[in-house]
């Protein structure tokens, strides 16, 4: 069965190494959508606008959706700073789930320092004091989600634990036909 999950939360909270951690337990053909190399190719001069965003996100879920109606399994990299792109998904979306990853602002802004991702932005934080930075929980507002589907909390949990308890979710729901631990 295909589903789609939308790993949320402030850049530097740990989505990208929980989404890798889940993918890898999974062992199955599952599709990480990672938001900053699709944005590096919708938009090579990103200017994380309101409307580029909207546009950038849109798209994502367009992927997302048929990618899950073609029978793989995806989960959504994406900080999605505002709950309507989350509720998009979750409406075009059979068998979606919001996986908000929790972290305080202070220790996001640490690990963004010593980040090397492949195609995320640097330096974001020490850019949010720039005039007309939009940095989500900085610039702009970052939404939580009202009612995630799961929680994990990246300051108090490592990475396999929370890969964990998304997989155990999936599990759970039935979506995956066994368990992979």
């Amino acid at each position: 069965m295909t589903w789609a999950i939308w790993i949320t939360g402030l850049p530097g909270s740990g989505k990208s190494v929980i989404a890798e951690k889940v993918r890898a337990i999974m062992q199955e053909r599952v599709k990480v959508l990672e938001l900053d190399e699709i944005r590096k190719f919708i938009t090579p001069q990103p200017s994380y606008s309101d409307g580029e965003r909207d546009i950038v996100y849109a798209s994502l879920v367009y992927m997302a959706k048929i990618m899950v109606a073609s029978g793989i399994p995806v989960i959504i990299d994406a900080t999605a700073n505002r709950r309507r792109y989350r509720d998009r998904a979750r409406a075009a979306i059979r068998n979606f789930a919001e996986v908000y990853v929790k972290c305080s602002l202070d220790t996001c802004m640490e690990r963004e320092r010593d980040r090397k991702a492949k195609y995320a932005p640097t330096d974001i934080y020490k850019k949010s004091k720039k005039d007309g930075a939009t940095v989500p929980g900085v610039n702009v507002p970052y939404e939580e989600p009202w009612n995630p589907d799961v929680v994990v909390d990246s300051e108090r949990m490592g990475v396999k634990a929370c890969a964990e308890k998304v997989v155990e979710y999936i599990i759970m729901q039935g979506w995956s036909t066994e368990e992979k631990r």
